[in-house]
């Protein structure tokens, strides 16, 4: 296979001026960039990318580190930096984790390679003690607050969003709201949004918090075990959209009227709760995706908020 020693020998030019065509540098004279291309294309040369990265000091690849795909709330932050990245001319690597720390250290240790110009993550497994040697090697942009300087972010005032999303509940009349989440108390937003709850309505009452809900499946289970309690919620708050529609279709299914016996809310403005017109909190997480890469691209260490809205629809 040639190199570029090779296609500068055969068109007559130094190993420098093959390497400015490869790069596309702009200053280099029309006829021997005509020359280099000429043999490139005789050739069928395929430059390797990693050498030319070595080249720039730079690879053009951003990694998105997210626990999981086929998740709403992820997607859209992966969706808002494809968006970026195709109008910025960047590849983009997704790099699941499922909340696993080594892995998430293994993905780290890519930008320390220089496999990619940065790493923006969604949502993380390890602390920041563990993640912060690596800001030294390329961005480090987080989709959450951090107070540390070294590292950008581009966030939702979570637990703003969570006190507005209760105090809204409770002035509609529903002083008996249950909620779910996701991870359990190790999770950041998990802690805001028990926060928020006992700052809106006091001490959560026993049963009125269910996890592991992800899924439709998830928000199903979790209305039939609330549903089932003696002094039963009049209103749930679901960590999303599909989990709020699983909590709507179950709710149908035994006779309840929505939202007259119950009133549900969502996260996310999500096409199911578009479909079924659920009232939603949206973090507008695709231009957290958005912003997040911009600032990854740029290197940047700015904290940069996103404001959120709460969409008043008849579930509610």
């Amino acid at each position: 296979m040639p190199n570029i020693h090779d296609i500068a020998k055969k068109a007559g030019v130094s190993v420098s001026t093959v390497s400015r065509v490869l790069n596309n540098y702009k200053y280099v004279s029309d006829e021997k960039r005509k020359a280099v291309q000429k043999v490139i294309d005789e050739w069928s040369f395929a430059p390797n990318r990693n050498a030319i990265g070595l080249i720039r000091g730079e690879t053009r690849m951003i990694g998105v580190i997210m626990p999981y795909n086929n998740n709403q709330a992820f997607d859209q932050m992966l969706h808002g930096a494809l968006n970026r990245s195709r109008e910025l001319d960047y590849s983009v690597a997704v790099l699941p984790t499922k909340y696993d720390k080594s892995k998430e250290l293994e993905y780290l240790y890519m930008l320390k390679n220089k496999w990619l110009d940065g790493v923006i993550i969604t949502s993380r497994a390890n602390d920041w003690d563990q993640i912060l040697p690596y800001v030294e090697y390329g961005a480090v942009i987080a989709c959450e607050f951090t107070e540390h300087p070294e590292i950008g972010c581009a966030y939702i005032d979570r637990y703003a969003s969570y006190v507005d999303a209760f105090q809204y509940l409770k002035e509609k009349g529903h002083a008996a709201t249950a909620f779910t989440i996701a991870r359990g108390g190790e999770s950041r937003s998990t802690q805001q949004t028990f926060a928020a709850y006992e700052n809106v309505f006091g001490s959560v009452p026993d049963g009125y918090v269910i996890s592991n809900c992800y899924s439709f499946e998830d928000g199903y289970r979790a209305a039939e075990k609330l549903l089932s309690l003696e002094d039963r919620p009049t209103a749930i708050f679901a960590n999303g959209d599909e989990v709020a529609g699983g909590i709507y279709r179950y709710a149908l299914s035994n006779g309840l009227a929505i939202p007259h016996d119950l009133a549900i809310m969502g996260q996310e403005n999500q096409p199911v709760g578009v479909a079924l017109d659920l009232c939603s909190i949206d973090h507008r997480l695709v231009q957290v995706g958005e912003q997040a890469f911009d600032l990854a691209v740029r290197r940047s260490r700015d904290k940069v908020n996103i404001p959120y809205r709460i969409l008043a629809r008849s579930s509610v």
